[in-house]
């Protein structure tokens, strides 16, 4: 890559709020897209009328898929995101037609600790504002879909528990898109008879609703209403399952999230069109954008650059295993993307990390320590392995700081490519947009026209054990699998239920190979604990749980709520 000189960059926020945007209009018919298959929201955001546009294009053949996946996640940050809109950007520069395809952000993270989800630098997606508060509103609408249910879970239960449901049975709680730990076990129907039956319950984030789930599974309305209305509630007193359908909300369900099913069009700050649709969470549900979006993006591009949530082995795991199984499409490419300082922290142990806070373990990590990087970049070779297990070419980016040397890059790109990556590149897309990914643009259109053997992990038939222990051993690099006696208990009944054929979805830390997240690098001689078996009937996949996972996040003693802020021309501050 030709050396690009560095240049001041402000702050996310302002580089977004200074940018001239296009309109809607011109950003669709970019993509090609009729006037007649949009919605627009504002002058800046359009809902896309996707069955229109899949029957017009149904004999265009779909472009190539790149899925960009990371080394698991420190909290130093590795830049899935800006090297997902950085790269698109960079094949666009490069002559070819590509469009972009990312989940929506929870306002729990965006909040909390996390930040936004529209990339950084000059490499983002705009409106920023729009698109991390409130966007075009499909997480409200998971939000009530879910809580109607609820509600209409609570009230049976009340009017003479028609349908025989053992209140200790019920796995459906209620949700809110935001960070509430005081939330995760209340208590209901308090205060008297009118007011329910008092049970315990709680709340999770919006996103880790199984409605979120089947947002971004479902192919079409039809199928939509078919998957809400499998929702798996409660058992009755006699052990059977109680659907949604049963209890008669489903349809009404699917009423609520007619519109949400329809993906979003913004653009990038290059002008390049960006569908974002969807958001669940990678380390408990499949975390990917929704089927429709790529397939969308499939038939309108001649590439796709998809993103999938967290590391190789939660959010391309399961894109592989489960969103390419419902979607029927399989990537061309996988982009393993990490960063010098994420590497070094993988080759630290956690005694040591523990001594810094994130700030102090970042400045430290700025200096050499080329033996915590030789040991560290063993994370990232586990996942261009684990990638390459599923007959799909692999490249890996190194987004680039300022302070990363060039033997320290030299060093992952030869070891990347000692372990099966096609090409092993330098991006430095936060600092320069697309043309900080010009090479690695050149090197992905290289690997999508190699050959592809794409399998599954596991096949349909495997049991329910089977495919646990095939992505514990496979991908976790775990010596086996213990089963507590809770999830025993329901292996066998959705093996009698006729559940086993379902893909599996590993519910767990995101912050280590394995279910430990002090186990940095590429951990060995564990076994993977499995405390519980959940069903999600409506996504369709069954979510082992390896030890405690918390589906609704607490906020830190320094959130990001504090300093946002509107002055009073109305302009947002200090969001990023």
């Amino acid at each position: 890559m030709a050396k690009l000189q560095p240049r001041s960059v402000p702050s996310d926020l302002e580089i977004a709020q200074n940018h001239k945007m296009k309109h809607i209009r011109e950003i669709a018919e970019k993509a090609g897209l009729l006037e007649s298959e949009l919605e627009y929201y504002g002058n800046y955001k359009a809902k896309v009328n996707y069955d229109a546009v899949l029957e017009r294009l149904k004999d265009k053949p779909d472009a190539k898929l790149i899925d960009v996946t990371a080394c698991t996640p420190t909290p130093l940050g590795e830049g899935k995101t800006v090297t997902s809109i950085g790269l698109n950007e960079g094949l666009n520069r490069i002559g070819k037609n590509s469009m972009l395809c990312l989940r929506e952000p929870s306002l729990g993270p965006v909040f909390g600790i996390k930040g936004g989800a529209a990339g950084g630098g000059y490499s983002q997606i705009v409106p920023m504002e729009d698109l991390n508060l409130h966007f075009t509103g499909d997480i409200h609408a998971v939000s009530i879909a879910h809580n109607l249910c609820s509600a209409a879970l609570d009230t049976s239960l009340m009017h003479g528990n028609p349908l025989n449901i053992d209140p200790l049975t019920i796995q459906w709680r209620r949700v809110v898109d935001l960070n509430d730990r005081a939330l995760r076990h209340i208590v209901v129907g308090l205060g008297g008879k009118l007011n329910g039956i008092p049970r315990a319950a709680g709340f999770d984030i919006a996103v880790a609703s199984e409605v979120m789930a089947i947002l971004a599974l479902a192919t079409d309305l039809k199928d939509l209403r078919a998957r809400m209305g499998r929702i798996l509630l409660a058992y009755t007193y006699d052990g059977k399952p109680v659907t949604t359908e049963d209890l008669q909300v489903a349809g009404a369900m699917t009423v609520l999230m007619k519109d949400a099913l329809k993906p979003n069009l913004i653009q990038s700050l290059e002008g390049n069109p960006a569908l974002v649709h969807a958001g669940p969470f990678a380390n408990i549900a499949h975390g990917n954008n929704s089927i429709i979006a790529d397939k969308v993006g499939l038939k309108l591009g001649d590439y796709v650059v998809t993103e999938s949530g967290f590391a190789a082995d939660m959010g391309a795991e399961k894109f592989l295993d489960i969103t390419c199984r419902y979607g029927g499409f399989s990537p061309d490419c996988i982009v393993v993307t990490c960063t010098v300082r994420a590497l070094k922290m993988h080759g630290m142990a956690w005694s040591e990390i523990s001594k810094y806070t994130p700030k102090e373990l970042a400045k430290f990590l700025m200096d050499p320590h080329p033996e915590y990087l030789e040991k560290g970049i063993e994370n990232l070779e586990a996942h261009i392995e684990n990638m390459r297990k599923f007959g799909v070419p692999v490249v890996n980016t190194i987004n680039r700081f300022a302070f990363d040397r060039d033997d320290e890059v030299a060093t992952i790109q030869k070891r990347a490519e000692a372990v099966g990556a096609s090409a092993s590149v330098p991006i430095e897309v936060w600092m320069h947009g697309g043309a900080g990914a010009e090479e690695a643009a050149q090197e992905v259109v290289k690997a999508c026209d190699e050959p592809k053997d794409f399998k599954f992990l596991y096949p349909d038939d495997y049991s329910i054990k089977q495919k646990i222990e095939a992505i514990a051993t496979e991908v976790y690099g775990a010596d086996g699998v213990d089963y507590m006696p809770e999830a025993e208990a329901k292996i066998a009944k959705f093996t009698e239920l006729g559940y086993d054929k379902l893909p599996i979805c590993m519910a767990k830390t995101h912050l280590s190979l394995s279910h430990d997240l002090t186990l940095k690098g590429r951990p060995k001689g564990f076994r993977v604990p499995i405390r519980d078996i959940r069903a999600s009937l409506g996504a369709g996949f069954l979510y082992p749980l390896l030890g405690e996972m918390r589906t609704m996040p607490g906020l830190s003693a320094d959130p990001a709520y504090k300093y946002v802020d509107i002055d009073e021309d109305g302009k947002i501050q200090g969001l990023f």
